[in-house]
């Protein structure tokens, strides 16, 4: 729904204003005073409501199926369930919630692990606030958030990991090194990059769903990838993200 629907749809300020609707968010971190400060912060935005709060990854998965919120801010570092834990958990329940992990850590490798269980973003906690802000609102909106350094480190340490088949274009046979992407392929590689789903591209695209599913089985096969997320990684890498 574009943002003029949810306003003429959404409800009106006492002035006759329509509001947008909240981003409805959960904050999971062990540390009470990060947790509670974090909070106070996106409180602070029009557009945000925190409607609760975790310490740890059990706790996650309760309040979610209780609230439904639509942002998930995720530590890694939790006791009992950590937080990849908890995303394999999400994973297999097909849960809605985009998450975004919040994290101290600097293990690149936790990183792809994150990006490869569903993770729409990854926002360092020495990042500025208004760049977290800013992240919250492009994941809700569909698209995966990583900073520059982020990007450039989960690429490589992507790489890195995908030895078997390597990385395009070295992938075999050679003769598909010699398939380029059309046009329509790399409209739905951007989109893909971007976070749409099947049924979103399609509609967007105004093709059928079957359609789309047909495209992305021949841009895995020329590019060697094996999902949406090696997909997404790959796009950004090699700046196909923006459908130009």
């Amino acid at each position: 729904m574009s943002e003029n629907n949810a306003a003429i749809n959404g409800p009106s300020s006492g002035t006759g204003i329509p509001l947008r609707p909240k981003i409805r968010i959960v904050v999971a971190d062990d540390h009470p005073i990060f947790r509670d400060g974090l909070c106070k912060l996106l409180a602070l935005e029009d557009d945000f409501e925190v409607v609760a709060q975790a310490q740890d990854g059990r706790q996650v998965l309760d309040v979610l199926q209780q609230h439904e919120p639509d942002i998930l801010l995720l530590d890694l570092k939790m006791p009992g369930l950590d937080g990849l834990a908890t995303l394999q958990r999400l994973q297999v329940a097909k849960n809605k919630t985009r998450v975004i992990v919040l994290t101290a850590s600097d293990d690149k490798n936790e990183f792809v692990q994150a990006m490869k269980l569903g993770t729409s973003g990854i926002v360092l906690k020495q990042t500025a606030t208004e760049l977290l802000i800013k992240s919250i609102r492009k994941v809700h909106a569909g698209e995966i958030w990583l900073d520059s350094h982020t990007t450039a480190a989960v690429i490589r340490q992507f790489v890195a990991n995908d030895d078997a088949p390597p990385p395009p274009p070295q992938s075999p046979p050679r003769d598909r090194e010699r398939s380029p992407l059309s046009q329509r392929e790399r409209e739905i590689v951007a989109l893909v990059a971007q976070g749409f789903k099947n049924k979103e591209m399609a509609e967007k695209m105004f093709i059928s769903e079957q359609t789309v599913k047909n495209h992305l089985h021949n841009i895995f096969d020329k590019l060697g990838v094996s999902d949406r997320l090696e997909l997404a990684l790959y796009a950004i890498h090699n700046n196909l993200h923006t459908g130009r």
